[in-house]
């Protein structure tokens, strides 16, 4: 098991286009949101000419840009590669980082096909057992309002499950004259809608239900088979749509839709759950808002009751602002970061951590699932830290340190977590300094 480094933690970002922005603003935020243990952004890398990542460093203030990611894994004084590059250098990064030691946050999908899947587990499996987080990035685990979702089902204020609908829906590709690009070709991209978003739809269903997909019958469509390219008309050889009906241990059914086609849909993932004592939904074109419906009470006074996600007593907010303040798409990122971070330290396996192929590859992409993973039981939380709870659906999912709220001046000088001004008070509103 790695020891804990007595200087910052140095992080290494691996790719610097959109998620690499994304994260990139999450790793200079986070530790003025949160007590976290001490970091540095050390290096970013691209693929690119010398002088386009060396402008991408200073734009997005690391100390240092690298052009070759194998120099920089090698560097001892770097503890976490942060992967966000196209999907087909995903394998290839991530178990070159976990062999030599690091803690490795990849983005999704996890890899453009089962056989590196199945490899990069294994390497993580490898990793876990010395030590090390491997941690695959759901971002939307850290959205608010679907951690509140989360609380509600696992506290069977939804009772038995019985339906759950998901849709994600973009129309960033409605213009058939829209150019190709990487996400359009199978050999760099590995699927289209279903595993660039539809993975998050599909964890969503059974990250919040707790229920692993045991079957599916689903089907995609390309509805613009050709794009134009560098040297004219080229195929686009990804789906544009995908659309499945799965079935859920337990017996419940749920469906899903996802679409990059979607004409005057910006970015909506939409979830609803459906139980015997309620439902939910959520639409992440509404970030701060859940809907929740308690069927318990007479049916004169049943409706959907919504929800403004931003009190202090919500899942991540008692780092951020006063209530009635909402949070914004990059806030979950920052989140993440946190947790990432909260894993480290105290040596624990985040909740977002591959345990499975499955786990890390779309359910849809296959009619025939293996046996799901018998599930864990799940202590039951105590009233501080009701919002703390162990994923059923991935054993290893475990909770990643104590919220933020529970961290006292006694705890944070024993775990070494330093704090300007540390004495617990509300935060002002107000800009979050962006530099540490």
């Amino acid at each position: 098991m790695p020891e804990p480094s007595p200087r910052p933690l140095g992080v290494a970002l691996i790719g610097y286009a959109f998620m690499g922005r994304a994260h990139s603003q999450a790793w200079r935020t986070v530790s003025a949101a949160f007590d976290v243990p001490e970091f540095a952004r050390r290096v970013i890398v691209g693929r690119d000419e010398e002088e386009a990542v060396a402008d991408a460093a200073q734009r997005l203030d690391w100390e240092e840009h690298a052009t070759d990611w194998r120099e920089v894994i090698a560097r001892d004084d770097i503890d976490i590669v942060d992967i966000c590059t196209p999907g087909f250098l995903h394998a290839e990064i991530a178990i070159a980082a976990l062999e030599a030691g690091k803690h490795v946050l990849c983005e999704k999908p996890l890899a453009n096909d089962t056989a590196e899947a199945e490899a990069m587990v294994e390497a993580a499996r490898a990793a876990t057992a010395r030590g090390q987080v491997a941690a695959l990035g759901f971002t939307y685990r850290r959205v608010p309002a679907l951690a509140l979702a989360k609380q509600l089902v696992d506290a069977g204020r939804l009772g038995s499950i019985r339906q759950a609908k998901a849709a994600y829906l973009q129309d960033w590709l409605v213009d058939a004259e829209a150019p190709m690009s990487w996400r359009l070709r199978k050999e760099t991209a590995g699927s289209g809608a279903l595993g660039d978003i539809g993975s998050h739809a599909i964890d969503q269903i059974q990250h919040l239900t707790g229920k692993r997909v045991t079957a599916v019958r689903g089907r995609l469509a390309t509805m613009v088979p050709e794009r134009p390219g560098d040297d004219g008309p080229e195929p686009v050889t990804v789906d544009d749509a995908a659309w499945a009906s799965l079935e859920l241990d337990g017996g419940a059914i749920a469906s899903v839709e996802v679409s990059r086609m979607a004409t005057g849909a910006k970015n909506s993932l939409r979830i609803e759950l459906f139980g015997a004592d309620g439902a939910l939904r959520f639409d992440l074109e509404s970030p701060n808002e859940l809907w929740f419906l308690d069927a318990t009470v007479p049916i004169a006074e049943q409706g959907y009751a919504r929800i403004l996600v931003t009190e202090p007593e919500h899942p991540y907010l008692e780092a951020w602002w006063p209530q009635g303040h909402v949070l914004g798409w990059e806030n979950a990122f920052t989140n993440q970061a946190r947790d990432l971070l909260l894993a480290i330290h105290d040596r624990d396996q985040p909740r977002f951590s591959p345990t499975s192929p499955r786990a890390s590859r779309c359910s849809v992409c296959s009619t025939r699932s293996s046996p799901p993973t018998p599930p864990t039981a799940r202590p039951s939380p105590s009233e501080k830290e009701h919002h703390r709870y162990v994923s059923p659906a991935h054993p290893v999912h475990r909770p990643v340190g104590r919220p933020h709220p529970g961290r006292s001046r006694r705890t944070r000088g024993r775990l070494g977590i330093r704090r300007p001004r540390d004495r617990r008070r509300r935060r002002a509103p107000g800009r979050i300094p962006l530099g540490r």
